[in-house]
């Protein structure tokens, strides 16, 4: 009987060890994991001196100037800020609707402003972190956004595919971009697939090291934690390797403005056949420091510093105004549903579809030089799934409409 009795006590204790000895590895790599969210969330986030809640949930800190990412670069760091820059082509501005009375800025101002001397920073948290591919390479692309043909295939297997409807400018000397954007609300289906319409500046090539610097408006569920479209920015000087990020989510952007929260979205979208509202976007190199200049309408943001992309330290090859989409192709058969632009072709045209208007190129003497069309060099991947229709007026310049709706009866 008493040997009964220890059997017994010697089983349950070890069944006791076997179950509690699993959940307490698990709780301390649940413990490991939590802290490396902690210290991303410190490396991302500053300290604000001041926060103002958005309407959309996003809360906005407000930084001091010279506490914000672009100084825990180590090529930055005794780097001093330009407030200005001295080129005259921001100064002229010809793309201006004269009878545009609407202005275009960010939901956050509803609800307040950032002081002098500060920046707004949209602030990141722990779900933010969690809905990423992991906490080390939050707030980056995959390598694979400009290409005209792309199939990435990601560590589960699935492959990343880019789809484009864009023009470009290439193999020149360029100094910058200068453009109209219309702002759309495209359905973007699952949570890890975007839709963009954006400027790309780039120089170098895949190879030896593709240099971009882009911005526009977005939508990505995974990165902002809705579907509104957002202003945001993009650098990377390795291919979209380890170097470049979104925003302010590493080292490498100057921010100079209070006024405008990257990654923040917008207060006014365009509607089918309805009201339509664009902002004015321009990306232009400083010849006499390397600082490239990003202007958002009448406002200067910041500059990303030659230094961090060394492949557009003189001037950029390559120019390109359009639309993107990113989706993934596992088990499926079908073409995702995601839309680019408005969701409908280039030929529905105004009040219908995208576009980008005003389209310009800025030269070695900082002039903004209008392409004409047939300069333009097109490049879809897909015209059966997105397209774009290039032309020009008086009043709009060069343009272009792009768009579409992703799956249809020829799009498979």
């Amino acid at each position: 009987m008493m040997l009964n009795h220890m059997v017994t006590f010697l089983l349950l204790w070890v069944t006791i060890a076997l179950a509690v000895g699993p959940l307490a590895g698990m709780s301390k790599l649940s413990d490991i994991h939590e802290q490396k969210i902690e210290r991303r969330l410190k490396q991302l986030n500053k300290p604000a001196v001041k926060s103002v809640h958005s309407p959309d949930g996003d809360i906005i800190d407000c930084v001091w100037i010279y506490h914000q990412p672009a100084f825990d670069h180590p090529l930055l760091k005794n780097h001093i800020i330009q407030m200005r820059p001295k080129s005259d082509s921001f100064i002229r501005d010809k793309t201006r609707d004269n009878d545009k009375t609407y202005v275009i800025h960010q939901l956050w101002r509803t609800k307040g402003e950032c002081p002098e001397d500060t920046i707004p920073m949209r602030r990141r948290t722990r779900n933010d972190l969690l809905r990423s591919d992991s906490i080390k390479t939050y707030g980056r692309k995959s390598n694979a956004t400009i290409s005209p043909t792309i199939n990435h295939l990601r560590r589960d297997r699935r492959r990343e595919v880019h789809e484009h409807a864009c023009v470009q400018v290439e193999y020149g000397e360029y100094y910058g971009s200068k453009s109209r954007i219309s702002i759309w609300k495209p359905n973007v289906v699952k949570n890890s697939e975007f839709s963009l319409a954006q400027t790309w500046v780039a120089g170098g090539d895949w190879g030896t090291g593709l240099n971009t610097l882009e911005s526009g408006w977005q939508i990505l569920y995974d990165l902002y934690g809705d579907n509104n479209p957002r202003l945001f920015t993009y650098w990377t000087s390795d291919s979209y390797g380890e170097m470049g990020c979104y925003n302010l989510d590493c080292p490498g952007f100057v921010q100079v403005s209070r006024d405008i929260s990257l990654g923040a979205a917008f207060n006014a979208i365009s509607t089918y056949n309805g009201d339509q509202y664009d902002f004015l976007l321009t990306i232009e190199k400083d010849q006499d420091n390397g600082l490239w200049w990003l202007k958002f309408e009448t406002h200067v943001v910041g500059y990303w510093p030659s230094v961090i992309v060394p492949k557009l330290a003189k001037s950029a090859r390559k120019i390109v105004w359009g639309g993107e989409i990113a989706h993934y192709v596992d088990n499926r058969v079908e073409h995702t549903h995601t839309q680019m632009g408005s969701g409908h072709f280039a030929e529905a045209g105004f009040k219908k579809a995208a576009y980008f208007k005003n389209i310009e190129y800025i030269d070695k003497s900082n002039f903004p030089i209008t392409p004409f069309p047939h300069n333009l060099e097109a490049g879809v991947t897909r015209p059966e799934c997105y397209n774009l229709k290039v032309g020009s007026s008086p009043r709009w310049g060069t343009y272009i409409f792009f768009g579409g709706p992703g799956h249809n009866p020829r799009c498979l």
